[in-house]
């Protein structure tokens, strides 16, 4: 019998993160839906109340094809390029 170790590799670099902005007033927010059942329904909802409450502004829900699946570099691009910040959910 062959154990295999099920810890996995990256040979991605380690980056650090961007700086978080001091307030949300005003700021853009992307949302990035991974495509599970409700994930949508979450963003929408978090995104309203940002906005109602920190008087931040959701722009849109992206969406990824599905929740195994990397979001395609075109979208990462269009967020990085209209949002501050990004969120993205998990749900069932």
């Amino acid at each position: 019998m062959d154990i295999v170790d099920p810890v996995g590799s990256s040979a991605a670099t380690s980056r650090s993160l961007a700086a978080r902005p001091a307030s949300l007033e005003g700021v853009t927010i992307a949302l990035l839906d991974n495509s599970k059942p409700n994930a949508k329904e979450l963003l929408e909802r978090l995104g309203a109340l940002l906005a109602a409450q920190a008087g931040a502004r959701a722009v849109r829900v992206w969406s990824k094809p599905g929740s195994s699946v990397s979001a395609t570099a075109t979208v990462l691009e269009e967020i990085a390029r209209s949002a501050r910040v990004a969120l993205t959910a998990s749900a069932d």
